[in-house]
């Protein structure tokens, strides 16, 4: 059996990519809805598949579907203090183990804020982890890639600041974009990142004004005819703002700092003045901010410059002609007619006959968090569950610190495959969602690749070990893959072509060659030709589940299959 190497086969998938063409556009989709075309919405809306997840979304009908993944979680949890003996990390004097710890102070004599920034982060690993089905997620990765701010570069470092950064972009996630970015600009971890709290009148600091055009309304299209002298008037008006560093770090306006004078703005923004004012020191509402963001959001390019993110985002990064023409433009047109509420967007678009065209599947190289945490939700991978030792009081607290200390090792990889959420490389995000001509293949090289062999082959072998943790039993906890879990999750197990042909659905985006199939049987078969081989061995297993003979002989068939299934480059397209 031949096989095309990882790079050979994204070039070949890419390549077919560009050789059809576009036939479909955003008219509502009525072919067939099986378990290809769910699992297809599921891997670009969420973060992996669940079986569970499967069988819900078939059973409601497409829309029904895409409406079901487009409503938030009825909750949003907060971070909790899972640091509290982390070395180095600051034992945190004020809150308990598993508290929340959000608008709380920190004591005098300890400094907790690294181990507060670190559970910022595990609590968003936690919630891709966790929460299904549901996009609100994806969407919160995909504002912070937007509004970009790198957790190194909020100064002071506030736990708090980052925190409050996520849930503004919690808040408005499947809302209104204008009122995202007015929020994103009085926010006081972009008011740091973006030196906002330096500008001022006598030198106005040109940084937030620029991106604000530049990276976050209008970008850098043909069309954006944006000036230097507007990046300049866009930074007078935005003088003034601060960050009180008493208490939760809440953004006021200093108008001693703010310039007063009227702002003009070039032929691009039909030579808008914006006039000059003040307003009340510690103002929530400064008269200029509106009036900048109000003449923005009349440029149509605005809503263009963001759909063609969603797209490249959710779909493909090649955005041609004629998906301009038939996609970008019109899908741009619901955006302004909707007043920038971003839900009428996706719900179009992941409603439409388009986003179901067969070469949108397996078309993008998974990011990874894709890859990390759909590991973790495609195989049920358990976090600590275990009992507390006597002497710890609370032993759900004790579990829910545990598992922060389980998605530590997630946060890990993540970081070390290139992808380190709270920090993405620049204020332009990951290249991967920018940069051409690559776009995601910055995602593998030969180095992240290798690493994502690694975690596979660890994850399915001995497990991954989140080391000791001092307030559990036995002391360390392991991540593994449950191998006949996953088995169990099919159809029909005990029939090696139906666990292979449901175990590719499961995995794979896109069907796979006889021979292929052939050779995945084989891990089951080992190397024998009738297919009894693997099924009496099964039936042996669940007559006697706890016969470690027949256990082990199942497991180490299942271990084989799935270590190569999960290695080949079929498994990193989605």
């Amino acid at each position: 059996m031949n096989r095309r190497s990882f790079f050979e086969q994204l070039a070949f998938r890419q390549n077919s990519f560009a050789e059809q063409q576009q036939q479909a556009g955003l008219e509502p989709y009525t072919g067939t809805w099986a378990t290809p075309q769910v699992c297809h919405l599921l891997r670009r809306a969420t973060f992996g598949i669940r079986a569970s997840d499967i069988a819900t979304l078939q059973g409601l009908g497409m829309a029904a579907a895409v409406d079901l993944l487009l409503t938030p979680p009825a909750n949003v949890s907060q971070p909790i203090n899972y640091y509290m003996a982390g070395v180095g990390l600051g034992v945190d004097g004020v809150v308990p183990l598993s508290d929340v710890w959000v608008d709380k102070l920190v004591s005098g004599d300890v400094n907790p804020e690294i181990g507060r920034m670190e559970s910022v982060k595990l609590w968003l690993l936690e919630r891709m982890r966790l929460h299904s089905p549901t996009i609100f997620d994806k969407m919160t990765l995909f504002w912070h890639n937007h509004f970009a701010v790198e957790e190194l570069h909020i100064y002071p470092a506030n736990a708090n600041d980052l925190y409050h950064y996520f849930n503004t972009i919690d808040q408005h996630a499947l809302g209104n974009f204008k009122a995202l970015t007015r929020a994103i600009t009085l926010n006081p971890a972009m008011l740091y990142y973006l030196n906002g709290v330096w500008n001022n009148a006598v030198a106005p600091d040109e940084n937030y004004a620029r991106e604000l055009q530049e990276l976050f309304t209008i970008g850098k299209g043909v069309d954006a005819h944006f000036t230097e002298d507007d990046v300049k008037a866009a930074a007078r008006v935005l003088t003034g703002y601060r960050v009180n560093q008493i208490g939760t770090h809440s953004f006021y306006f200093d108008p001693a700092a703010h310039d007063t004078a009227n702002k003009q703005f070039s032929a691009f923004y039909n030579n808008t003045i914006i006039q000059g004012g003040t307003a009340a020191y510690g103002a929530t509402s400064p008269p200029e901010l509106d009036a900048l963001l109000d003449m923005i959001f009349a440029q149509a390019e605005v809503a263009k410059f963001i759909c063609r993110k969603i797209y490249r985002f959710f779909i493909y990064h090649d955005i041609t002609p004629s998906i301009e023409t038939n996609i970008i433009v019109p899908l741009s047109n619901i955006f302004r007619d909707n007043n920038y509420n971003i839900l009428p967007v996706l719900q179009t678009l992941f409603k439409s006959a388009h986003f179901y065209e067969s070469l949108n599947y397996a078309c993008l190289i998974k990011s990874p968090i894709d890859f990390v945490i759909g590991l973790c939700r495609e195989f049920n991978i358990a976090f600590w569950t275990g009992t507390s030792n006597a002497w710890v009081v609370n032993t759900q607290q004790m579990l829910a610190a545990n598992a922060y200390r389980c998605a530590d090792k997630l946060l890990f990889e993540t970081k070390y495959e290139n992808m380190h959420v709270a920090n993405p490389p620049s204020v332009s995000g990951w290249q991967a969602y920018y940069q051409a001509p690559m776009y995601n293949g910055h995602w593998i090289n030969t180095d992240t690749y290798g690493k994502r062999m690694e975690w596979v082959y660890r994850l399915c072998h001995d497990g991954i070990s989140t080391g000791g943790l001092w307030w559990s039993s036995p002391g360390s906890w392991t991540l593994k893959i449950n191998l006949i879990g996953f088995a169990q999750s099919l159809s029909n197990p005990a029939d090696p072509n139906v666990l292979v042909q449901d175990a590719l659905v499961r995995l794979y985006s896109y069907p796979v060659e006889q021979d292929f199939k052939d050779y995945l049987k084989s891990f089951l078969l080992s190397g024998q030709t009738s297919d009894y081989y693997w099924s009496d061995a099964w039936a042996d297993y669940i007559a006697e589940p706890n016969n470690l003979t027949y256990k082990n002989i199942v497991e180490s068939r299942l271990r084989d299959l799935l270590s190569f299934m999960l290695t080949q480059a079929e498994y990193q397209l989605f």
